[in-house]
């Protein structure tokens, strides 16, 4: 869930971990099958930036929705969502439907808060980086590069189909970094800077029980 400019990237060691244990738990989706893994972005009352260097391709893993609880809890039923990351926001007494409230409990798996700063208070656990790469698509989210037509009809002739080759990519981040400023970008990688020390970025996250959870949309 995102609900401000460039959130997704407060929940970077997450998406990375969830994306590695998808291969991990069955290795034919990286050597026969070929696919991303099932996780979305939904952005709520506007576009907060692209996100797709963290696997959320094709363009249906991105949509928007408006910002009303109602609307945001039914794109998490249409997607089936088991596992749901939500932004450390205030707790609310809000009144969902209740069929559909009752139908996102009875899927819902896992609820984790996570903070577009990357720490959160009150941590029940913390995923550190030490390895330069795992910052790569941070900066690519950060500052997309533009890749041109020819040389993303190259790379999709590569062996191994990567996201960079198919033809809407460009187009598809462009469009929903149209709000994104200079003064976002600055603002993001300040606090990317913030969380680093000598042994790499650290973030933090907070489990929550689905209903909680059901109650910051």
């Amino acid at each position: 869930m995102l609900y401000e400019p460039l959130a997704g990237l407060g929940a970077t060691h997450l998406i990375q971990l969830v994306c590695t244990m998808f291969y991990d738990v069955k290795p034919v989706r990286r050597t026969e099958r070929r696919i991303y893994p099932e996780l979305f972005a939904i952005h709520v009352g506007d576009w907060w930036g692209g996100h797709g260097n963290f696997d959320f391709w094709p363009p249906r893993r991105e949509v928007q929705v408006p910002r009303d609880h109602q609307a945001v809890l039914g794109a998490i039923n249409d997607r089936g969502i088991t596992r749901l990351a939500i932004p450390e926001r205030p707790v609310r007494d809000i009144a969902h439907r209740r069929k559909e409230k009752d139908c996102a409990l009875d899927g819902l798996v896992t609820a984790v808060v996570y903070s577009p700063s990357g720490r959160v208070e009150r941590p029940d656990f913390a995923i550190r980086s030490i390895d330069a790469r795992s910052e790569r698509d941070v900066h690519k989210v950060i500052r997309p590069i533009e890749i041109a037509p020819a040389n993303a009809a190259r790379i999709g002739q590569s062996a191994v189909p990567v996201k960079e080759g198919d033809p809407d990519f460009s187009a598809r981040q462009r469009e929903l970094n149209v709000h994104v400023t200079d003064a976002m970008r600055d603002a993001a990688i300040q606090r990317r800077n913030a969380l680093r020390d000598a042994r790499g970025a650290l973030e933090t996250y907070r489990f929550v029980d689905p209903a909680e959870a059901l109650k910051r949309l």
